[in-house]
């Protein structure tokens, strides 16, 4: 993939004026919803200009673009929901630790209201339009962010990912979506979706960005009590990938049967460059995505929320609404019963990394345009997620790939899974498989960020 490090030289003050004028030029486009302050964005560029080149962190003098759902001192944290919002007075853990390593903080990007979808539609404050047009939706819920990555307005972008937020818009923007290892990654100053999977995630267009920036982000989060201390499992030179061995076109890929050719494609490509294929039954991990929106870890997300909505009905998005107030339907003993099945699916799970290194997934079954999604808003958004909403409920690391495009033009995506932990492997089998699945993708109306 192209790079985007900055050019040696050039001054965190250019940078500023750079990445506001590609917020400038696109205009209203659902991306943004709160751009910081240019004089607050020059002081700090002053700051690190200022800075003697010993005493520069890792991501000096790079801007960064924040999910909307997550603090930033000074700016206002909406969760694309206006009565919710409040001002931060302290930036959020992962945000605290990007700006310690010198990154610039741009402004706060769009989602579906309260992290709750998939298609990037569900906010007052626009639908953006992925980076490969059609009227594709962008994916979601970290819409903007994505978007503000693959347009090339900006180099890297924190979301959120519970059900597949940092993954499924990778995707369908073509560029990279790390979804770690849950807890290493402090998510303090995130306003919870599920609390217990929540994680913060990483947008980038390069490899390099995102195993720098995934070094700045771990690391203990005294105010979460789900912070975990990280413990790298060492990469394979040659990882043993399962791939799954049971997919039909109807059911694994919503009858689209290009997207279903593409993902057979970069198996075989994946499986040349890495020597060692195993097949897989995955029926086992869609049963695990289901219990997300389908059990009571539905519930979880109206424990965080109820009071917000009780109080404010009519100030949620009614889609919003409806997903929320389904978890009240789950008793204690559904909660208890559905444990007990996901620890089985856990133990499966560990059984199949004993036979491979690493999972290879799609990871969408296929593309919706916005108006796809606004005729048919909950059943196609859970398609969307079809692929991504076990790897948090079985503790699992991610790392969505963009896999080239179908013969119309869509975004194909594959993801890499691994055991908790695991994420540097991820990030260093992704260097071998890249240039297998993925020589020269460029998505359309790309600009090289600053």
């Amino acid at each position: 993939m192209p790079s985007t490090a900055l050019t040696p030289g050039t001054r965190p003050a250019d940078v500023v004026e750079a990445v506001l004028a590609r917020i400038a030029e696109r205009g209203d486009d659902g991306v943004w919803i709160t751009v910081a302050d240019r004089d607050a964005l020059h002081a700090r560029a002053g700051e690190l200009e200022a800075l003697a080149p010993g005493h520069r962190g890792p991501l000096h003098g790079v801007p960064v673009a924040v999910k909307d759902n997550i603090d930033v001192a000074g700016l206002p944290t909406t969760a694309a929901c206006p009565a919710f919002t409040r001002r931060a007075d302290t930036d959020a853990a992962a945000v605290r630790r990007l700006r310690e390593a010198g990154a610039i903080v741009d402004g706060k990007t769009n989602l579906d209201q309260f992290a709750t979808g998939l298609n990037g539609g569900r906010s007052p404050y626009g639908a953006p339009e992925s980076v490969f047009g059609g009227d594709l939706v962008s994916g979601g819920s970290s819409s903007g962010s994505a978007v503000a990555v693959a347009a090339g307005i900006i180099p890297l972008a924190l979301g959120t990912d519970t059900a597949g937020s940092g993954r499924v818009p990778a995707a369908l923007n073509g560029i990279l979506g790390l979804k770690p290892t849950r807890g290493i990654v402090g998510t303090s100053g995130v306003v919870p979706a599920c609390r217990s999977l929540d994680c913060v995630s990483v947008f980038t267009r390069e490899l390099d960005l995102a195993a720098r920036a995934l070094d700045v982000l771990v690391g203990p989060d005294p105010v979460d009590p789900w912070s975990r201390r990280y413990r790298p499992t060492p990469p394979v030179a040659r990882p043993a990938l399962a791939v799954p061995g049971d997919l039909d076109v109807a059911d694994a890929f919503a009858g689209d049967r290009a997207m279903a050719l593409a993902f057979h494609a970069a198996v075989e490509r994946a499986g040349a460059a890495t020597g060692a294929v195993v097949e897989t039954p995955t029926a086992p991990l869609r049963e695990a995505g289901d219990l997300l929106y389908g059990g009571p870890w539905a519930a979880e997300r109206l424990a965080a929320l109820q009071e917000f909505t009780d109080t404010h009905p009519d100030e949620v998005l009614p889609v919003i609404r409806t997903v929320i107030a389904r978890g009240a339907e789950f008793s204690a003993v559904d909660t208890f019963r559905a444990r007990h099945r996901l620890q089985e699916l856990r133990a499966w799970t560990a059984r199949l990394f004993e036979r491979a290194d690493l999972l290879l997934l799609p990871t969408v079954p296929t593309t919706f345009t916005r108006a796809e999604l606004a005729a048919e808003p909950v059943a196609r958004n859970l398609v969307l997620g079809r692929w991504t909403q076990a790897t948090n409920l079985l503790d699992l690391a991610a790392l969505a790939l963009p896999a080239g495009t179908t013969p119309d033009g869509r975004p194909v995506g594959v993801t890499l899974v691994g055991p908790a932990h695991s994420d540097a492997a991820l990030l260093a089998a992704a260097r071998t498989l890249l240039p297998a699945l993925l020589p020269d993708l460029r998505p359309p109306s790309t600009q090289e960020a600053p």
